[in-house]
């Protein structure tokens, strides 16, 4: 795509900043005094923290609220944040829950109607237009990728595969006999859908589709090449979090591919200091706070997402961007003092040429000391390679490149389990945890 056409976008994705920062201060006044008026737990907070709405004059002013975490969700379960009666809902949607109570999120028909539209930007960036075919692949229910992709795929005028998560085979089956232009599904359930093409011996880049839009899960540069050279399309980064919104938070343009522009008419993000909490300048790396600025049922104040990235400045749109979210800061794996992440390691498998982008974390504690193990497979054409060659030369680069020690065993092709949503990287055996 050469360049998006300036007069096909929304006047605000090419308002000047002033004109942008005057829309977002006016709707955060109104955010703020809309939490404080109908959601106790924000009243409370405001009080203590000796704040209120009206001293909201700036928008550097926001620094002086607290934080809301999901720990805070968790405890005003399940519909403890409404800032409208339970029966003004038109929809709820839910985390898992895997790890306590799920955090429940609320949505008016108004609420509804704006998700569909910034999916539908999003897409729009992402280079759909009306009348293509997309193919869904994300989970449909509770989990906000399905219907929140759907209902926005729908507003941009385009044809919708509501295929949902799951049943592999049908999956290609469907994308060989629909011939859709996009499709939208977790990065590590593409792969899958990659490699089911080609056991049935054909080529995925021989597919219909133009476009990828990835996103539910973290995903690395890597990932981009390794998706886009195998089926020959675009792989273009969707953000969301459920708490928030739910898929087009965020997303790339595809002229640009440069990372997710945050459509802050609706979102103003912060980065912070994960530790201390102080919010950091653009350009620095830190932790993505957003506030929400439109939301009726549940508005969210200076919500600690737990994403690692930073602020970008602008490009295609009039926004800034999100950088390459490298892991959350509640994913962090610290072995034995260090710090690391699993798309450090994921970076450095994909460059493996024998092996495929499937890896899984192991850690457990023997007496003291943490222990890596670190699985992946090779790929189908390179099933006849040393492993224990391959896995030194991984355990190798790990050791010099991330500063651990890890045990590395290559499995042959298709060992590992395949997910059909997010796929589990970490498996923590240690002690306290709870994975």
């Amino acid at each position: 795509m050469a360049g998006a056409d300036p007069s096909a976008l929304e006047p605000i994705e090419r308002a000047s900043r002033d004109e942008l920062a005057a829309l977002q201060l006016a709707r955060l006044r109104a955010t703020l005094q809309h939490a404080y008026d109908r959601v106790p737990h924000y009243r409370r907070a405001f009080d203590a923290a000796g704040v209120h709405p009206s001293e909201c004059r700036t928008l550097a002013d926001l620094s002086r609220f607290p934080f809301t975490t999901k720990a805070d969700l968790r405890e005003e379960y399940p519909f403890g944040f409404l800032a409208v009666p339970r029966a003004q809902l038109a929809r709820v949607h839910a985390s898992s829950g895997t790890t306590g109570r799920p955090t429940v999120v609320g949505y008016t028909a108004g609420d509804i109607d704006r998700w569909a539209d910034l999916v539908a930007r999003s897409l729009h960036a992402a280079g759909a237009r009306a009348g293509d075919l997309v193919h869904v692949a994300y989970g449909y229910g509770l989990f906000t990728g399905g219907l929140g992709a759907h209902y926005g795929a729908e507003r941009l005028g385009c044809t919708v595969v509501p295929m949902g998560g799951g049943q592999t085979e049908k999956q290609v089956q469907l994308i060989e006999d629909f011939r859709p232009d996009l499709i939208m599904v977790t990065p590590s359930y593409m792969q899958v859908l990659i490699e089911e093409v080609r056991r049935q011996g054909k080529d995925p880049a021989a597919l219909s589709l133009r476009t990828g839009v990835f996103g539910a899960e973290p995903w690395t540069e890597a990932m981009r090449r390794d998706l886009e050279q195998a089926a020959g399309i675009d792989a273009v980064d969707i953000y969301g979090l459920s708490e928030v919104m739910g898929p087009g938070v965020a997303c790339e343009c595809v002229e640009t591919k440069d990372g997710p522009v945050v459509w802050e008419d609706h979102f103003y993000p912060e980065i912070i200091d994960p530790d201390s909490g102080a919010v950091l300048p653009d350009g620095s790396d830190g932790e993505l706070v957003f506030t929400t600025l439109t939301r009726e049922a549940m508005p969210l104040v200076r919500y600690r997402t737990r994403d690692l990235t930073r602020l970008l400045p602008p490009t295609a749109r009039s926004m800034r961007r999100l950088g390459r979210i490298g892991g959350r800061s509640d994913d962090m794996l610290i072995i034995r003092g260090v710090n690391l992440f699993p798309s450090q390691v994921e970076e450095l498998v994909l460059q493996q040429g024998a092996l495929s982008g499937h890896y899984q974390l192991e850690v457990s504690r023997e007496g003291l000391l943490d222990q890596l193990l670190v699985r992946c497979e090779l790929r189908p054409e390179a099933g006849g390679a040393d492993c224990d060659a391959v896995g030194a030369v991984l355990q190798g680069r790990i050791k010099t490149l991330c500063g651990v020690t890890a045990q590395v065993v290559v499995l042959a092709p298709g060992a590992l389990e395949r997910s059909a949503g997010k796929a589990r990287r970490v498996v923590d055996r240690r002690p306290g945890s709870r994975s």
